[in-house]
């Protein structure tokens, strides 16, 4: 399967200000990709890439006053599987996890893991340990949370989800990944794109949000909003919560004016024997 994925973001500042940007397919999928993947901004200036602790690549640059416009579009060879299931997938005691796992048993910013221990026991303590346990934690968030664009705020954490019961994606997997790390199963945050590739239509396009927990000695795909294995998730980035993954971070006023995302299979059909010829987008074409 071909997924072609991009963006076009428009911002104003009011004055020079420095940026940074993790708006890269994820290095894990660097082989997957037929196209550059590279962010472009106009106007026209000097960009870097590095890598995050995380291991995110990101871009920073400094953009001048007016009007900035960040595009990028790339093609990614999908399987088209759904995301991998495994029942038997068992939980890593705490003393056996590699070092760089540990963190995601911790608080963090959006993520208020002491405060949901007793909570979290009392929900799930009962379950099956392992997948069978995060999948409970699943089951309970999709059931008790209702989705509203209307309710997004940027300070809004997994207590406020709990209380509220209503949120965006993001809110559901801060939710899951708490009720996880309270029950001593890792748990991180992961943001991408995730289009309508075979589920009915569900509007404008947006970049997703979803969360990996760490069983039998590896990250697995959950997603406590969708609560079902979906096909075609392009990861960009993971971190502890949405904190560690902004798409932009700007040191200074930058305000949003243009917020366009794509992800949709593109078809290839055959000429001239084998070669193909790739039928791409509007939006593949202007960034290029």
């Amino acid at each position: 399967m071909l997924i072609r994925v991009g963006y076009d973001i428009e911002f104003y500042l009011p004055c020079e200000v420095a940026m940074l940007a993790a708006l890269n397919v994820h290095p894990s999928r660097s082989l997957d990709l037929l196209e550059p993947d590279e962010v472009r901004p106009e106007p026209g200036m000097l960009v870097s890439n590095y890598f995050d602790i995380f291991g995110n690549r990101c871009t920073r640059f400094v953009a001048p006053a007016g009007r900035l416009r960040l595009t990028g579009s790339t093609l990614v060879l999908d399987s088209g599987k759904p995301d991998p299931v495994k029942l038997s997938a068992r939980e890593c005691p705490v003393g056996d996890l590699p070092e760089d796992v540990l963190t995601y048993l911790l608080n963090s910013r959006y993520c208020e893991v002491d405060r949901f221990s007793n909570t979290a026991f009392e929900l799930f303590g009962d379950s099956q340990p392992g997948w069978q346990r995060v999948q409970a934690v699943c089951d309970w968030v999709h059931q008790k949370v209702r989705f509203d664009y209307s309710t997004a705020r940027p300070t809004k954490t997994a207590m406020d989800v709990f209380t509220e019961r209503v949120g965006v994606c993001r809110d559901f997997q801060h939710l899951a990944i708490t009720f996880c790390r309270a029950l001593n199963i890792p748990a991180r945050y992961a943001t991408g794109y995730l289009g309508d590739i075979g589920v009915p239509p569900g509007g404008p396009m947006d970049f997703s949000a979803w969360f990996e927990v760490f069983l039998d000695n590896r990250w697995w795909t959950f997603d406590a909003r969708h609560n079902v294995p979906r096909i075609g998730r392009v990861l960009m980035a993971t971190g502890r919560d949405a904190s560690d993954v902004a798409l932009t971070t700007s040191f200074g006023r930058a305000d949003l004016c243009r917020f366009f995302v794509v992800t949709e299979e593109e078809k290839y059909k055959p000429v001239l024997g084998d070669a193909p010829v790739v039928e791409t987008n509007e939006l593949a074409q202007m960034t290029r």
